[in-house]
């Protein structure tokens, strides 16, 4: 067992013989407390060592299960394979194709998926056998897809040390806010959901598991808004794990009175870039947003804000097990917790990770985030523009749910719009845009841009399964509406 299993263990050891009253695990309706967990989870290791299983999927919804076989397969040494819900049942098939994963703990709807897939029910688990060479890196604890700009999901190959130093690391940068209550958000497939549950657990806090359905929360992108604040109601959790969008969603709601954030200690903010507007919102609202970043290369969390140490529109400090530093071009590389390797792929043997991140420093360290290398384009003008950056502004304020900013080559910047409602008036657009332009310096602000018919979708092509833009794919459907004046293009003030 690694040094950080064993520390992490023993560590719910503690909490056992210490507090085993306490509330461990809240699902949708059962709940555990740490003595119950740390029992629960030293048997599922014993029915997954008679199994003789070397790699686990688990294809099951947020609860009190999911967490149990997790954590024994990190204690047990397997290699545990996440399947987010969101994945199409192609994507899931390769995934388990790609891991070898000879058993797998699934929701029952997912039976006939799994039988079409050559897996055959055996007790609570689904069997099968593979054969050839096992194609993952030795050592690996988690393997966590990610679907990247293709859709074609790539596995990341990441160590038990890794992804618990990380977890310790959020523990230590939450705990001058004590928060004894983490409720998931997102899927438990997603790294940094799962390592701040880990987080939550070192810090023998609460943690709430309810169903995605329970939270009102459909696929990669749809919420019930008031069920999902009905939910938040009523746990009241103390800290909580946020994309952008959810954020807003939270922000808004406390501006108009329908969530009390009073009892929330801290809410990290990752997965995409922030909009500082918005931060400042949530700061007024009385929502305690710091943003952080981080990618499943380096096991998640990389940098984050925290209560000691905060500046709006970066994205942290970089955490005390890493070293951040830039190349030349200003592209961020990561040293520490970086993967094992791709999954079928040579082994990862640079120190150095490339994260294809750019960025600066300020002269105390925080770290300020300008886009993706690869997304980066140039304006007829020779100004290079990171559309992450312009976009977040677009839709982190009122109005725009999805924006797509183009300008390579072209003497102002393009942007597709798509509106939150139906309802939402072309002169509404108009003042969304000019909004979001006053935040921007002139290069970089939108000049016009163009309602679209339809939204962006997994379905249509046009997102990836995780919900970032195809843009390749995104500027072949429209190209002409973002090369040319069109009968509907509205120049942006």
């Amino acid at each position: 067992m690694s040094p950080e299993v064993e520390r992490f263990k023993r560590t719910l050891r503690d909490h056992a013989a210490r507090k085993g009253d306490d509330i461990a695990l809240w699902g949708d309706q059962l709940k555990l407390d740490y003595a119950t967990l740390y029992a629960e989870v030293i048997e599922r290791q014993q029915r997954l060592r008679d199994e003789h299983i070397k790699v686990l999927a688990l294809a099951l919804d947020n609860g009190v299960e999911a967490m149990l076989w997790d954590l024994a397969a990190l204690f047990e040494g397997l290699t545990c394979v996440a399947l987010p819900p969101f994945f199409s049942p192609t994507q899931r098939s390769h995934c388990l194709e790609q891991s070898q994963a000879e058993s797998v703990i699934a929701e029952p709807q997912q039976t006939a998926e799994l039988q079409a897939g050559g897996y055959e029910k055996s007790g609570e688990f689904w069997r099968r056998t593979f054969s050839g060479s096992n194609r993952m890196p030795e050592g690996t604890a988690k393997l966590t897809f990610t679907s990247g700009t293709t859709g074609t999901p790539k596995g990341v190959c990441l160590s038990a040390d890794s992804i618990l130093r990380v977890a310790r690391e959020l523990d230590q940068a939450s705990r001058s806010c004590h928060p004894q209550h983490h409720l998931a958000l997102l899927p438990l497939a997603i790294l940094l959901e799962n390592i701040g549950c880990y987080a939550a657990l070192y810090a023998g806090a609460t943690l709430s598991l309810p169903s995605q359905k329970t939270l009102g929360i459909q696929g990669a992108s749809g919420v019930d808004v008031p069920q999902l604040l009905a939910c938040l109601a009523k746990r009241s959790p103390q800290s909580l794990i946020l994309v952008p969008q959810l954020l807003l969603m939270l922000v808004s709601a406390a501006e108009q009175k329908a969530f009390d954030p009073q009892h929330l200690r801290f809410a990290a903010v990752g997965g995409a870039r922030v909009c500082e507007d918005l931060l400042h919102r949530a700061q007024r609202a009385g929502v305690p947003a710091y943003e952080g970043y981080g990618l499943s290369e380096c096991a998640s969390v990389v940098c984050l804000n925290t209560p000691q140490a905060c500046r709006p529109g970066s994205v942290g400090r970089p955490l005390p097990h890493v070293q951040v530093r830039l190349a030349d071009d200003g592209e961020v590389l990561i040293k520490g917790s970086t993967l094992l390797g791709y999954l079928g792929e040579a082994p990862h043997a640079d120190e150095w990770w490339p994260s294809g991140d750019l960025g600066e420093f300020d002269e105390e360290g925080f770290l300020y985030l300008k886009g993706r290398k690869k997304h980066q384009f140039v304006t007829s003008f020779g100004r290079n523009v990171n559309p992450e950056w312009v976009e977040a502004e677009l839709t982190q304020r009122r109005h725009i749910a999805q924006a797509f900013v183009h300008g390579e080559a072209l003497p102002g910047n393009h942007a597709l719009l798509w509106p939150h409602r139906a309802d939402c008036s072309d002169e509404q657009l108009a003042a969304a845009v000019a909004e979001a332009n006053e935040a921007l310096p002139d290069y970089a602000r939108v000049q016009h841009w163009t309602r679209l018919e339809q939204p962006f979708t997994f379905t249509n092509g046009l997102l990836t399964a995780n919900g970032r833009p195809r843009r390749d794919a995104i500027v072949e459907r429209y190209r002409a509406q973002l090369t040319e004046s069109v009968l509907f293009e509205e120049p942006a003030s």
